[in-house]
């Protein structure tokens, strides 16, 4: 089955590596620059560095002929939320040779507040083989084949097993599941939980004198934020169980609590004191948990969902508050029964 990757950020890169062993693979850059560095040197020195390109996986700069490439099989969106719909716009809608596609991406659109099936569905409102790749991974964990597992959502049967097919093997597996909607929000709100758990670990670590900062926290964290992940995606239309999955509980673990997730690290260095701006310079890569948090916050509040964590993190992000007082106000929250808000 031949797949087409659009976008060689670290995530789209390490995703090609991982299917060339397996199936006819391109990925494709927007950068011209980019791409022949890439063949040229067979690594992506930006993005991905020290993992090597094998000789199967092509590269190329040419929308048209990645597109070709995937027609009849599957084409795999590796943007950046910001970059779905313009590339979504770009691929055709239907059609006997129109390729299977899905997403990578993980977040809430900025301006719209719109999660991945809701731009895929307003840019293309009948496509029904489309749908979400997503789960605990670090790319470079899987570049380098270590295992790690996956869940691949999507209304259509056949396209997820069309997945199954072309990804799984035996460092990558794959799972199914139709709850678009609760795969997404997991991904998502699962970044901006990670820069919570930043800000909980980099206070401790600075030497806070607020007792009670350590793995207590860090495990009092995780459950409430997981709480506060499934509250709203039940209210979009999810399943609860899904928020028990890869892309729910097992994402937020992953990404809160690892050392290679930038959004962890932008909640270390706001605790230490590091301005937003030059967190963002120092990390050179996108966070989507800093640029969704407040759209996460404003589609929760349309919906009458409390989100007490998410709210601290934009306070912090937005310099109303700071690190050690917004956790502080957490902590000063009226005792409930555990399963309130």
């Amino acid at each position: 089955m031949n797949l087409a990757l659009f976008g060689a950020g670290a995530w789209g890169t390490a995703l090609a590596v991982s299917a060339a062993v397996r199936q006819p693979t391109l990925l494709w850059t927007r950068s011209p620059a980019h791409c022949a560095q890439m063949r040229d040197a067979r690594v992506n020195a930006h993005y991905l560095d020290g993992v090597t390109l094998p000789p199967a996986l092509a590269v190329t700069a040419d929308f048209d002929a990645a597109l070709a490439h995937a027609r009849g099989g599957l084409a795999i969106i590796a943007t950046p939320m910001a970059g779905l719909v313009e590339v979504l716009q770009r691929m055709p809608a239907q059609g006997a040779d129109a390729p299977g596609v899905l997403w990578l991406c993980k977040g809430f659109e900025h301006d719209s507040g719109r999660l991945g099936h809701e731009v895929a569905r307003a840019v293309h409102p009948q496509a029904r083989r489309v749908g979400v790749l997503s789960g605990p991974s670090f790319a470079i964990e899987v570049a380098r084949g270590q295992p790690t597992a996956l869940v691949v959502a999507s209304a259509d049967a056949a396209l997820r097993d069309d997945c199954v097919r072309a990804l799984h093997g035996e460092s990558l597996r794959i799972y199914t599941s139709d709850d678009v909607i609760g795969v997404e929000v997991g991904g998502a709100v699962k970044n901006v939980l990670a820069i919570a758990m930043g800000i909980c670990d980099g206070l401790a670590s600075a030497g806070s004198d607020r007792p009670g900062i350590g793995l207590n926290a860090r495990a009092a964290l995780i459950t409430r934020g997981l709480a506060e992940m499934t509250r709203l995606g039940v209210a979009l239309g999810a399943r609860g169980e899904t928020f028990m999955g890869l892309s729910g509980l097992g994402d937020l673990v992953l990404t809160a609590t690892g050392d290679l997730s930038r959004n962890r690290q932008v909640g270390l260095l706001l605790a230490r004191g590091v301005a937003l701006p030059a967190i963002l310079t120092q990390l050179g890569h996108v966070a989507e948990g800093v640029l969704c948090a407040d759209t996460v916050l404003q589609r929760a509040r349309s919906l009458g969902v409390a989100m007490p964590i998410t709210q601290a993190v934009v306070e912090v992000l937005q310099g109303r508050t700071t690190p050690a007082r917004a956790l502080a106000q957490l902590m000063s929250r009226d005792a409930r029964a555990e399963t309130g808000p």
